[in-house]
């Protein structure tokens, strides 16, 4: 195993750091990347033999976040089989999609087990085994029987690049979500990607804020932290909480962190509330998975004293494709996220023709982290991957310093009667407003042109503010065709499972609302 694979990269950190801290879990036991790898290569191995996992089979995760993830993910990949992490809160019908999808030759879950997802593997046929970790010192117990070849079985695999390693969905802003098959050679690239350009080393501590089932937390948080011989805290909750992030940031000497607006919001809205008697110095914040306003930007640098780093990310290219610079490699933009990273990128036209900066088109990709297709879906691949590029749907530009300037998603832009609205930039002017904590913006259906603009805002808390009011600073802030028709005042905007907020999703609530 080398480096091309992240089961080689994180071998050769174990050799390296080995009695480093990798992973705690708040406030009850700390692992070092030597005894991580040990317990991972333990159960990689009774995975293969107890198990019966074979090169090649797709197992289905799905916990908080836990050691136990952590440790039975990697244990998953390094025994060349791919790792399905699933949302713990799924129904047991979304589980029997999504299981049947990936083709999960297993279901691994926490002790407590998973209710819907038991009924779902059972009734697809689809063995289920459970896995707990006591302390550091313990060993991982299965509830699986041991046959006698399991301590050596995963020593005689040896991982390969083009191994398959990971299995997401997308999560479908406009039809039901794609399978995105990932190799190890993806994971690694990636992994390597995220450490080059936020210089992460073993120095670095970071509090996991996001599900572990999702590519950004998963990528940026955990598996670039390991990658790096770096530390992982995760909450002792199993999630994140308001009430002990920074607790949590200070006891386990946090250097950064990588969150979704959403939870950058929540941290602002407690830092208000109740803020701490003092805060960690970070070397930087980072924010991906959705458009980040200037105005929180700024917000999160005055509070916290650290750069705030705006990325740009996707499943489809195992997460990172553009991020702003540290402070000493560049500026960083508010409205931007930034320059590529350790890929090819290039907006093009509806011709597939390179576009001059300024000039917009769709953002489209090429590297060794992009995945090589959807899974049987071949309409989606013939439309992803046209010219020779992957097309992330995206609209956006390059300015002339290089830096990259989303506008919307394609099926996102607002098209009020030919004039095309970037909803992006109507959530800015939204949040700008002093008495609006959230807001966003999405198109609706219109008779007369088409298509018209609506918005839902949640007020701060302790101020109301009016349709009317929010109309009014619209105006001020926006041309007319860009002013919302309709503001729907709420004190709670649906989200996915990542903490993103789809459009097409909060426009189906309120339109949905008598």
């Amino acid at each position: 195993m080398d480096s091309d694979t992240l089961t080689g990269l994180l071998e050769n950190v174990a050799r390296k750091f080995p009695d480093r801290r990798a992973l705690s879990v708040s406030g009850k036991f700390d692992l070092t990347h030597a005894r991580l790898h040990d317990l991972i290569e333990r159960a990689a191995s009774r995975l293969v033999s107890a198990a019966g996992i074979k090169p090649g089979d797709v197992v289905a995760l799905t916990f908080p976040n836990t050691v136990e993830f952590v440790i039975m993910f990697l244990a998953v990949i390094r025994a060349r089989a791919t790792a399905a992490p699933l949302n713990s809160a799924y129904t047991a019908e979304e589980f029997e999609f999504y299981l049947s999808d990936s083709d999960s030759k297993l279901l691994l879950t926490a002790k407590e087990g998973n209710a819907p997802a038991q009924e779902a593997a059972s009734k697809l046929k689809i063995s289920h085994v459970t896995a707990s970790l006591l302390d550091a010192g313990s060993d991982l117990a299965l509830s699986v029987a041991d046959s006698d070849s399991v301590v050596d079985s995963a020593t005689e695999l040896v991982n390969h690049p083009d191994d398959g390693a990971l299995f997401l969905h997308t999560s479908g802003t406009t039809s039901r979500p794609k399978g995105v098959p990932l190799t190890q050679l993806n994971l690694v690239s990636s992994v390597k990607n995220i450490k080059a350009v936020y210089k992460l080393t073993e120095s670095d501590s970071t509090v996991i804020v996001l599900p572990l089932f999702h590519v950004h937390g998963l990528l940026a948080g955990l598996l670039s932290s390991l990658g790096a011989g770096a530390a992982v805290t995760l909450p002792a909750a199993g999630r994140f909480s308001a009430t002990t992030f920074w607790p949590d940031m200070k006891k386990y000497n946090a250097t950064w962190y990588t969150a979704v607006p959403t939870i950058h919001q929540i941290i602002l809205d407690r830092h208000a509330s109740h803020p701490e008697p003092e805060y960690p110095k970070l070397r930087f914040i980072r924010s991906c998975s959705a458009s980040l306003a200037p105005v929180i930007l700024s917000r999160l640098e005055e509070a916290f004293g650290a750069p705030v780093l705006e990325a740009y990310a996707m499943t489809e290219a195992t997460h990172l494709m553009s991020s702003n610079p540290l402070p000493e490699e560049g500026p960083h933009k508010p409205g931007s996220v930034g320059k590529p990273v350790g890929q090819e990128m290039a907006i093009l036209n509806e011709k597939g023709e390179i576009q001059e900066p300024n000039n917009k088109g769709e953002v489209c990709i090429r590297g060794p982290n992009v995945t090589k297709g959807y899974k049987n879906n071949p309409e989606a691949n013939k439309a992803g991957f046209e010219f020779g590029w992957f097309h992330t749907g995206d609209i956006g530009y390059f300015d002339s310093d290089g830096y990259l300037h989303l506008v919307g998603r394609i099926k996102e832009l607002i098209n009020r009667g030919g004039e095309k609205i970037s909803p992006i930039e109507v959530d800015a002017v939204l949040l700008t407003h002093p008495d609006v904590s959230q807001g966003v913006a999405f198109g609706v259906p219109d008779e007369k042109y088409g298509e018209e603009i609506n918005c839902a805002v949640i007020p701060r808390e302790g101020t109301t503010v009016t349709e009317e009011d929010i109309k009014a600073f619209c105006k001020k802030n926006l041309a007319a065709f860009k002013v919302p028709k309709k503001v729907f005042i709420t004190d709670n905007l649906p989200k996915t499972a990542s903490g993103k907020i789809q459009r097409r999703i909060v426009a189906q609530h309120f339109l949905e609302k008598p």
